[in-house]
């Protein structure tokens, strides 16, 4: 059986147990008191089921406080999934929205964010979600505006005079 590791010597098992009850992080505190009742002089394998953990977690633990002390003792957050797009190809594209479309190469008249991902996908060969572009540009401090829809057709004045001109007959009292 290999020999177990060794507990850094700067804490005692009081400091240990202080420290345990002032955090406002449970598993940091039953992690700290683990690691109390190893520095008495209890097994590994008692101490763990002090922690509420298994002796090969408590090792583990044990790894993290010699390295980084109390802190280390409280679960980090997950970095989560590598972005798809480089920092230097996010801002190529916000650029290419600040510039706007040509409509002659591009074939569109404003940038949509399906349209982005046909441009994405062509010039990076990425498959880019909408949302996953619609929540770039929000980043880049665009918002999503909708114009208000207007026929090609359609006559200039003509939604004002279809508008209401009496002032009270058609309100309710």
């Amino acid at each position: 059986m290999p020999a177990a590791v060794e507990l850094r010597d700067d804490f005692s098992a009081d400091e240990l147990r202080r420290m345990a009850a002032r955090t406002s992080n449970a598993n940091q505190s039953r992690r700290l008191l683990a690691l109390a009742a190893v520095r008495d002089g209890m097994s590994r394998e008692d101490a763990a089921r002090v922690g509420g953990m298994d002796r090969q977690t408590l090792r583990d633990w044990v790894h993290a406080f010699n390295v980084r002390g109390p802190d280390g003792l409280v679960n980090g957050k997950a970095p989560g999934a590598k972005p798809k797009l480089s920092l230097a190809q996010r801002a190529e594209i916000v650029a290419i929205v600040e510039a706007g479309p040509d409509p002659e190469t591009d074939r569109v008249v404003r940038w949509r964010c399906v349209d982005l991902r046909r441009l994405i996908l062509a010039r990076y060969a990425i498959d880019l979600d909408e949302v996953s572009i619609g929540r770039l540009l929000k980043t880049a401090g665009y918002s999503h505006i909708s114009a208000r829809p207007l026929h090609p057709a359609q006559k200039p004045g003509v939604i004002e005079d279809f508008k209401k001109n009496s002032t009270s007959g058609w309100l309710k009292r």
